[in-house]
Protein backbone atom coordinates (compact mmCIF):
# COMPACT_ATOMS: atom_id res chain seq x y z
CA UNK A 1 0.00 0.00 0.00
CA UNK A 2 1.31 3.43 -0.95
CA UNK A 3 1.78 5.53 2.19
CA UNK A 4 2.41 8.82 0.40
CA UNK A 5 1.11 10.82 -2.55
CA UNK A 6 2.30 13.54 -4.87
CA UNK A 7 0.85 17.02 -4.66
CA UNK A 8 1.31 20.09 -6.85
CA UNK A 9 2.40 23.59 -5.91
CA UNK A 10 -1.12 25.01 -6.13
CA UNK A 11 -2.12 22.82 -3.16
CA UNK A 12 0.90 23.50 -0.97
CA UNK A 13 1.21 26.34 1.50
CA UNK A 14 4.54 28.15 1.89
CA UNK A 15 4.33 27.48 5.64
CA UNK A 16 4.36 23.73 4.95
CA UNK A 17 7.44 23.93 2.74
CA UNK A 18 9.18 26.26 5.19
CA UNK A 19 8.59 23.69 7.95
CA UNK A 20 9.94 20.87 5.77
CA UNK A 21 13.07 22.90 4.96
CA UNK A 22 13.58 23.94 8.59
CA UNK A 23 13.21 20.37 9.84
CA UNK A 24 15.69 19.07 7.24
CA UNK A 25 18.08 22.01 6.92
CA UNK A 26 21.12 20.04 8.12
CA UNK A 27 20.10 17.02 6.03
CA UNK A 28 19.68 18.94 2.72
CA UNK A 29 21.86 22.05 3.04
CA UNK A 30 24.81 20.40 1.31
CA UNK A 31 22.84 19.41 -1.80
CA UNK A 32 20.13 22.11 -1.84
CA UNK A 33 21.99 25.24 -0.65
CA UNK A 34 20.09 27.62 -2.94
CA UNK A 35 16.65 26.31 -1.94
CA UNK A 36 17.62 26.40 1.74
CA UNK A 37 18.86 30.00 1.45
CA UNK A 38 15.77 31.06 -0.53
CA UNK A 39 13.51 29.51 2.13
CA UNK A 40 15.28 30.36 5.39
CA UNK A 41 12.42 32.61 6.53
CA UNK A 42 8.70 32.33 6.00
CA UNK A 43 8.66 35.59 4.03
CA UNK A 44 11.41 34.32 1.72
CA UNK A 45 9.61 30.99 1.33
CA UNK A 46 6.43 32.84 0.35
CA UNK A 47 8.42 34.79 -2.26
CA UNK A 48 9.96 31.50 -3.45
CA UNK A 49 6.45 30.06 -3.91
CA UNK A 50 5.22 33.09 -5.85
CA UNK A 51 8.20 32.85 -8.19
CA UNK A 52 7.89 29.05 -8.47
CA UNK A 53 4.19 29.29 -9.31
CA UNK A 54 4.97 31.82 -12.04
CA UNK A 55 7.82 29.63 -13.32
CA UNK A 56 5.52 26.62 -13.54
CA UNK A 57 2.82 28.62 -15.32
CA UNK A 58 5.45 29.63 -17.92
CA UNK A 59 6.72 26.04 -18.24
CA UNK A 60 10.15 26.98 -16.89
CA UNK A 61 10.12 24.57 -13.92
CA UNK A 62 7.71 22.03 -12.46
CA UNK A 63 7.29 21.25 -8.76
CA UNK A 64 6.08 18.07 -7.09
CA UNK A 65 5.59 17.79 -3.34
CA UNK A 66 5.36 14.49 -1.51
CA UNK A 67 2.91 14.07 1.33
CA UNK A 68 2.48 11.42 3.99
CA UNK A 69 -0.93 9.86 3.27
CA UNK A 70 -1.90 9.51 6.93
CA UNK A 71 -0.79 12.91 8.27
CA UNK A 72 -0.99 14.92 5.01
CA UNK A 73 2.33 16.55 5.99
CA UNK A 74 5.01 17.34 3.42
CA UNK A 75 7.79 14.76 3.36
CA UNK A 76 9.66 15.48 0.15
CA UNK A 77 10.15 17.47 -3.01
CA UNK A 78 10.98 16.81 -6.67
CA UNK A 79 11.70 19.66 -9.06
CA UNK A 80 12.02 19.62 -12.85
CA UNK A 81 14.47 22.42 -13.64
CA UNK A 82 17.12 23.61 -16.08
CA UNK A 83 14.72 22.91 -18.93
CA UNK A 84 16.15 23.33 -22.42
CA UNK A 85 13.23 23.23 -24.81
CA UNK A 86 15.39 23.33 -27.95
CA UNK A 87 16.55 19.79 -27.15
CA UNK A 88 13.68 18.82 -24.81
CA UNK A 89 15.91 18.13 -21.82
CA UNK A 90 15.58 18.84 -18.09
CA UNK A 91 17.18 18.09 -14.74
CA UNK A 92 15.43 16.39 -11.82
CA UNK A 93 16.36 17.42 -8.29
CA UNK A 94 14.85 15.91 -5.16
CA UNK A 95 15.04 15.37 -1.44
CA UNK A 96 13.10 13.49 1.20
CA UNK A 97 12.60 14.20 4.89
CA UNK A 98 15.39 12.41 6.77
CA UNK A 99 12.90 10.31 8.74
CA UNK A 100 11.43 8.91 5.49
CA UNK A 101 14.72 7.89 3.87
CA UNK A 102 15.27 4.32 2.82
CA UNK A 103 11.62 3.52 2.08
CA UNK A 104 11.79 3.82 -1.71
CA UNK A 105 9.56 6.90 -1.75
CA UNK A 106 11.94 9.10 -3.75
CA UNK A 107 12.64 6.25 -6.17
CA UNK A 108 8.92 5.93 -6.91
CA UNK A 109 8.39 9.71 -6.97
CA UNK A 110 11.19 10.13 -9.52
CA UNK A 111 9.53 7.41 -11.61
CA UNK A 112 6.25 9.37 -11.54
CA UNK A 113 7.99 12.62 -12.46
CA UNK A 114 9.91 10.85 -15.26
CA UNK A 115 6.56 9.68 -16.63
CA UNK A 116 5.30 13.29 -16.50
CA UNK A 117 8.44 14.55 -18.27
CA UNK A 118 8.33 12.00 -21.07
CA UNK A 119 4.61 11.45 -21.56
CA UNK A 120 3.10 14.84 -20.64
CA UNK A 121 5.87 17.27 -21.53
CA UNK A 122 7.36 15.21 -24.36
CA UNK A 123 10.97 15.53 -23.23
CA UNK A 124 13.71 13.59 -24.97
CA UNK A 125 16.04 13.40 -21.97
CA UNK A 126 16.04 13.92 -18.23
CA UNK A 127 19.08 13.88 -16.03
CA UNK A 128 20.14 13.81 -12.40
CA UNK A 129 23.31 15.37 -11.00
CA UNK A 130 24.42 13.79 -7.72
CA UNK A 131 27.30 14.28 -5.35
CA UNK A 132 29.69 11.32 -5.77
CA UNK A 133 29.27 10.54 -2.05
CA UNK A 134 25.44 10.56 -2.23
CA UNK A 135 24.89 6.82 -2.55
CA UNK A 136 21.14 7.17 -2.00
CA UNK A 137 20.76 9.46 -4.99
CA UNK A 138 22.86 7.09 -7.09
CA UNK A 139 20.48 4.24 -6.18
CA UNK A 140 17.45 6.38 -7.09
CA UNK A 141 18.94 7.13 -10.52
CA UNK A 142 19.98 3.56 -11.29
CA UNK A 143 16.72 2.00 -10.07
CA UNK A 144 14.89 4.31 -12.48
CA UNK A 145 17.01 3.26 -15.45
CA UNK A 146 19.27 6.32 -15.58
CA UNK A 147 22.75 5.63 -16.94
CA UNK A 148 25.87 7.21 -15.50
CA UNK A 149 27.22 9.33 -18.33
CA UNK A 150 30.18 10.86 -16.57
CA UNK A 151 31.55 13.07 -13.85
CA UNK A 152 31.30 16.83 -14.25
CA UNK A 153 34.26 18.39 -12.49
CA UNK A 154 33.77 21.46 -10.27
CA UNK A 155 30.17 21.69 -11.45
CA UNK A 156 28.31 22.44 -8.21
CA UNK A 157 28.89 25.09 -5.55
CA UNK A 158 28.08 23.70 -2.12
CA UNK A 159 26.82 25.54 0.97
CA UNK A 160 30.38 26.65 1.79
CA UNK A 161 30.97 28.08 -1.69
CA UNK A 162 33.31 25.23 -2.62
CA UNK A 163 33.07 23.77 -6.10
CA UNK A 164 32.43 20.03 -6.17
CA UNK A 165 32.22 17.32 -8.79
CA UNK A 166 28.86 15.78 -9.66
CA UNK A 167 27.99 12.44 -11.19
CA UNK A 168 25.73 12.93 -14.21
CA UNK A 169 23.01 10.33 -14.84
CA UNK A 170 20.89 10.53 -17.98
CA UNK A 171 17.73 8.82 -19.17
CA UNK A 172 16.53 9.07 -22.76
CA UNK A 173 12.90 8.80 -23.77
CA UNK A 174 13.72 5.73 -25.88
CA UNK A 175 15.34 4.00 -22.89
CA UNK A 176 12.42 4.94 -20.65
CA UNK A 177 9.90 3.49 -23.09
CA UNK A 178 11.89 0.27 -23.29
CA UNK A 179 11.92 -0.08 -19.51
CA UNK A 180 8.29 0.87 -18.77
CA UNK A 181 6.50 -1.65 -16.64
Amino acid sequence: MKTWFTDRISNVKPTEFFSLIEKNKVHINHTFPVTVSLCDTLDKTTAFFIKATNNEERGENYYFFLRDASSNSLIGYVCVKNIILSIMKAELAYFIDATYQGRGIITRAVSEVADFCFNTLGFNKIYICANPENHGSKKVALKNGFIQEGILRNEFKNMHGVLEDVVYYGLLRSEYKNNER
